[in-house]
């Protein structure tokens, strides 16, 4: 990282300020997580506390000063907002608490972030996982998504809901739990070792084509 942005800090439109984004795997809180929070934004006057659309809180318009404090009084990790690598897996409650829930999507989707924690990739890599065909973590939107039916799980690749937005290609349906985490980090690897410089998966799948990639893996 630049040295004129702190580590785990992101420079604002004023060009003095800065955000930062406590890591939530799947969107998941504590009251300790909570209570931290709120202590943080008190002592130190942030003025915007924001929801992102990855299930994260952004805390938006520290002083460079205040930073290394806020994040030793946190105590959690940075969730990555800018750098070549894994930014979130969100999830859905799944069967936890959900009456559509098929199956466990926040026990996949912590299995999944625990597996690619860590890599780098060509481009940032977000991850979807719905516990019901309904796909409320927007599993075809999403670089690798993932959702339950009754028969199994379905590995989505390729989706992006940003500028270009692209709906993702199903790689694999009816798979089990382990068959899914393990297929899913096989294509994540791939894209790892065969993707370009800053090309995300979108455009990775549409280079490559689904059929080429079925075939490479499976």
């Amino acid at each position: 990282m630049s040295e004129l942005v702190p580590e785990g800090a992101i420079l604002q439109r004023d060009k003095k300020t800065f955000a930062i984004v406590p890591k939530t795997p799947q969107g998941m809180i504590t009251a300790d997580i909570l209570e931290a929070l709120a202590k943080v934004v008190r002592r130190y006057n942030v003025p915007i506390v924001k929801i992102t659309s990855g299930q994260r809180l952004a805390l938006i318009g520290l002083q460079r000063e205040q930073l290394d404090a806020a994040w030793q009084e946190l105590g959690i990790g940075v969730g990555q907002a800018t750098a070549l690598c894994l930014h979130y897996v969100q999830a859905c409650p799944g069967n936890s608490v959900c009456k559509f829930g098929v199956d466990d999507s926040l026990g996949m989707g912590a299995e999944l972030e625990e597996g690619l924690t860590g890599m780098a990739f060509p481009a940032k890599v977000k991850v979807g996982v719905s516990g019901c065909p309904m796909c409320c973590a927007e599993s075809y939107m999403r670089d690798m998504g993932l959702f339950a039916k009754n028969k199994g799980w379905t590995v989505i690749v390729g989706g992006n809901a940003g500028a270009k937005p692209r709906i993702g290609d199903v790689l694999a349906v009816d798979l089990s739990r382990e068959e899914a985490v393990a297929l899913g980090i096989k294509f994540m690897k791939y894209y790892q070792e065969e993707g370009h410089p800053r090309e995300r998966t979108a455009r990775f799948v549409q280079r490559l084509g689904i059929l080429a990639i079925k075939e490479a893996l499976l």
